[in-house]
């Protein structure tokens, strides 16, 4: 047709796989829909057809053919051999039965010889090759005729079929008459067996569509209909938060998500940080009295990692994080990207002496208050880095679940994003309230003076200076033979307790009132920093990134 397209820029492609549709209505028209598909070809055309275009055509009857509501009219003129037509082959892959192939012979008026008529009244009589449905023979409209009165044309060329040997075919078999009754019956009969499985596929697709409509959520035209489409949005999501922080995983599809778990992943978090803070915390290992001493060392080393595994778990926890922080970029300068893994070295002996020796003043059988300061300082100059780290794993999860829920509840992603931009700025004043909190805390503890009316600071100093005592004594200590108990002279219990110089004894002292102070303000403050930091500024406080949404008005 020489039609020059975008995909047919030279206009020589025969075929297409493009619909042309043509509607005929009328009160007297047939319910009824007609696919006209190319005839099948095996030798193609040079400059007409290509082999590209024999395979698209036997696709595409193959396609149409396949589908159990449609009728196979398997149309053959009366001058081919019907053994050699493909047609008949493919129709039987489809429908094995013949329950919708139906056989059109046409152009019987261009046989001239009696025996080749009586081949085809055979095929009608289904003495040869057989349908279950079987052949009609109809004489449709040449070329080269014109059809000026579509009824009386129709009738006058079907007046061949009162000749020999048409003459033997039953009257509703021949004609184009005949063929139309037959194909009514036909297609009530197809739409009788699939209209279960039509009714079944109707109300999947209802309910899909249903399900796609409810997902918009109500009309949204006026300013009345937004502003409850926002509080329904927001009532749903509160729910969501309500139901993460109570663990209350049951009622929500959503939490198939496990982001979306959000107090489980917190508490989680929290605890792997205390973990972490009991073991790396502190910048050196406090002095273990049941065991021999380390050797002292003036710059004692870093201790190495136990195992490569740990230092490849740590390297796939950063990877994740800064992964996770990739997609979330409105938080950079909120929270950290670089994890520091940090051991405690060993030598802490000769390093408190050190400090004694640059902060002693004139004293008697003491030590200056501002020793306890200076070493406790130091002793947790970990404590701002691994907080930050703490505080920045909770906000990604906090943020995440934010995300998350908001996409859980509204659908839309017009409007989800319009509300996450508009609920962006308040979210991360609130994520660096929370890590603000968490760094003052920092500075409350490192920097107070060291006091507590914790009564487990007395246990833990009288403790250390008993196994410290003990310890001394046991070895002077043997078995008494016969009371079977280890004693130990008065004598020996003179030269242990003073043969401490002044120096070692002061160092020994501020060791294990460091020590005693230590591990009660870093239970303290686990516990604060959990409790004001999280749990208060960013999960149930009042000014939580949860209920912003809640309160932020934004549907006004």
């Amino acid at each position: 047709m020489e039609i020059k397209t975008p995909r047919n820029p030279g206009g020589i492609k025969t075929f297409t796989e493009n619909v042309l549709k043509i509607e005929r209505c009328g009160p007297d028209e047939d319910y009824l829909t007609v696919i006209d598909v190319p005839g099948i070809f095996r030798i193609t055309t040079q400059g007409v057809t290509t082999d590209k275009d024999r395979q698209l055509v036997e696709r595409m009857v193959k396609n149409y053919i396949r589908d159990s509501r449609t009728v196979i009219l398997a149309v053959l003129p009366c001058n081919v051999d019907i053994a050699t037509q493909e047609i008949l082959a493919f129709a039987e892959e489809v429908d094995p039965f013949g329950e919708r192939t139906l056989g059109i012979l046409t152009k019987p008026d261009l046989l001239k010889e009696r025996s080749a008529k009586a081949v085809v009244c055979d095929l009608v009589l289904g003495k040869r090759r057989p349908l279950t449905l079987g052949y009609y023979v109809v004489r449709s409209r040449g070329g080269d005729e014109e059809d000026s009165d579509g009824g009386a044309d129709s009738l006058h060329r079907e007046d061949m079929f009162k000749d020999e040997p048409w003459t033997s075919l039953p009257d509703h078999k021949a004609g184009i008459k005949a063929l139309r009754v037959c194909l009514q019956e036909l297609l009530g009969q197809i739409a009788d067996k699939a209209f279960p499985k039509l009714r079944s596929e109707t109300r999947r697709k209802l309910t899909e569509k249903q399900e796609e409509l409810a997902s918009l959520g109500p009309p949204r035209q006026t300013g009345r209909q937004q502003q409850q489409f926002l509080v329904s949005v927001a009532s749903k999501f509160q729910k969501i938060v309500r139901a993460a922080l109570d663990a209350d995983y049951s009622t929500n599809q959503a939490f198939s998500d496990d982001n979306l778990r959000l107090i489980t992943e917190v508490i989680n978090k929290t605890d792997e940080f205390a973990v972490d803070f009991e073991a790396c915390a502190h910048t050196y290992m406090f002095q273990a009295i049941n065991r021999k001493k380390a050797p002292a060392l003036e710059n004692p080393p870093p201790i190495p990692s136990d195992s490569k595994d740990e230092d490849e778990e740590d390297t796939d926890e950063e990877s994740s994080t800064r992964c996770d922080l990739d997609l979330c970029p409105d938080l950079e300068g909120i929270i950290i990207r670089k994890w520091i893994s940090h051991r405690p070295s060993i030598g802490i002996m000769p390093w408190i002496t050190q400090i004694h020796r640059r902060s002693r003043g004139v004293e008697l059988g003491t030590f200056g208050p501002r020793v306890l300061s200076s070493a406790f300082q130091e002793q947790s100059i970990y404590w701002p880095q691994m907080a930050t780290e703490y505080l920045s794993k909770i906000i990604l999860s906090v943020h995440k679940f934010m995300l998350g829920a908001l996409g859980k509840v509204c659908h839309d992603a017009r409007i989800l994003d319009g509300l996450i931009s508009g609920l962006m700025g308040d979210l991360l004043a609130r994520y660096k309230d929370g890590m603000n909190r968490a760094i003052h805390l920092v500075h409350i503890e490192r920097h107070k003076k060291p006091y507590t009316l914790n009564h487990y600071f007395n246990e833990n100093l009288q403790k250390a200076r008993n196994d410290r005592i003990n310890k001394a004594l046991k070895k002077k200590a043997w078995n008494d033979e016969n009371t079977w108990q280890q004693v130990v002279k008065l004598d020996d219990i003179s030269s242990v307790v003073n043969s401490h110089s002044n120096t070692q004894h002061t160092a020994e002292e501020i060791h294990d009132i460091l020590q005693a102070n230590y591990k009660v303000a870093r239970k303290r403050f686990v516990d604060n920093i959990y409790h004001q930091a999280v749990d208060h500024c960013l999960l149930s406080g009042p000014s939580s990134p949860l209920i912003l949404f809640v309160k932020s008005g934004c549907w006004t």
